[in-house]
């Protein structure tokens, strides 16, 4: 997939998370936590990665890892790999702060130093600003492709299936672009 987006010339991808919520689940963390109870949702979820391309077309969706994972680390399982690879051949990928910390070609906002009270600089705020407006039509996708599929909405059977789902989703969303 992202040695298409090397052929497309495409400039940089879109790496984000989202959460696809779900019934309640038995299934516990090692802290006694429900593993499928997001914090940040403050629901149910299941945890999608997904990898757009600049103009917003979703190119590829990770299958699903319980909501209580963070999204770093479900990136770590299922898209750095690929995206480290493609880092080296010139194709950079923009994400948000909750992947601060990913690694090589992996490109975050800057975060202002907890224990400095002082402002970021004016050039730290202008990047921040920047990386925001390019990543903003990559964000959109998963937002399209949770509206258009209502079976994505809300998902009422094991939530070990939505990662399935959502591919196939893709498929459907990637045929209906090119029938336009």
């Amino acid at each position: 997939m992202l040695e298409r987006c090397r052929e497309r010339d495409l400039s940089h991808v879109v790496l984000d998370g989202t959460l696809i919520p779900c019934d309640r689940v038995a299934g516990t963390t090692e802290r006694g936590n429900d593993l499928w109870y997001s914090g940040k949702g403050r629901h149910f979820a299941g945890n999608l990665q997904f990898i757009a391309a600049p103009d917003g077309s979703l190119l590829w969706v990770s299958d699903v890892e319980p909501g209580s994972v963070h999204d770093l680390h479900a990136a770590r399982i299922h898209a750095l790999p690929a995206l480290y690879a493609a880092a080296r051949a010139g194709l950079p990928a923009l994400a948000d702060v909750g992947y601060t910390g990913a690694g090589i070609g992996v490109h975050t906002p800057v975060r202002p130093h907890p224990d400095i009270a002082s402002p970021l600089a004016a050039d730290t705020r202008a990047h921040n600003r920047l990386l925001r407006g390019i990543r903003a039509l990559g964000e959109r996708a998963a937002a399209e492709l949770k509206q258009r599929r209502r079976a994505l909405q809300h998902v009422t059977i094991s939530p070990s299936r939505i990662g399935a789902i959502a591919q196939a989703a893709l498929v459907l969303n990637n045929a209906w672009h090119e029938r336009r």
